[in-house]
């Protein structure tokens, strides 16, 4: 048996694939890659967010070569776990199969915040170390938020 075939299968699920789902691909990939498989996509996928890129990159994760991708492009993959990052994408996610536990942990888009560069910089910066911290609990946190949500 192959090591990602002993690793917890994860899918990290937003509505554009650009910002909040690539972030914690990013971190799963960097701290948790040991215990993890992770996996991004997106309900209706945009561009990778060039500021996201750029705050993973302040922080030592490259997720510039990461690329956003639909949801259908993942349907062979085996999932243990669906996190949608967003309302949206949870209102909207599909029905996987029975085995696979699906959590929801919204997280604000900092990609919609006003302002100036450094307020936006701001917003991005918040979200990553969000998600750096959620990451960091993984995967001991996803039982324990899965039976919350039951």
């Amino acid at each position: 048996m192959s090591a990602d075939k002993e690793k917890i299968k994860v899918l990290f699920l937003c509505t554009g694939n650009s910002c909040r789902s690539q972030i914690a691909e990013g971190w799963a990939r960097h701290l948790k890659a040991d215990c993890l498989q992770p996996f991004s996509a997106g309900i209706s996928p945009g561009a990778l967010n060039q500021t996201a890129v750029e705050v993973m990159a302040e922080a030592g994760v490259d997720i510039s070569d990461q690329k956003p991708k639909h949801l259908n492009d993942l349907s062979r993959v085996n999932f243990d776990y669906v996190i949608t990052l967003c309302d949206n994408a949870y209102e909207n996610c599909p029905i996987f199969p029975a085995k696979v536990k699906l959590i929801h942990k919204s997280f604000q888009d900092p990609a919609f915040t006003p302002g100036t560069k450094q307020k936006i910089l701001a917003a991005f910066r918040i979200l990553r170390d969000q998600l750096k911290n959620f990451v960091e609990k993984m995967p001991e946190i996803l039982e324990t938020e899965y039976n919350k949500q039951k």
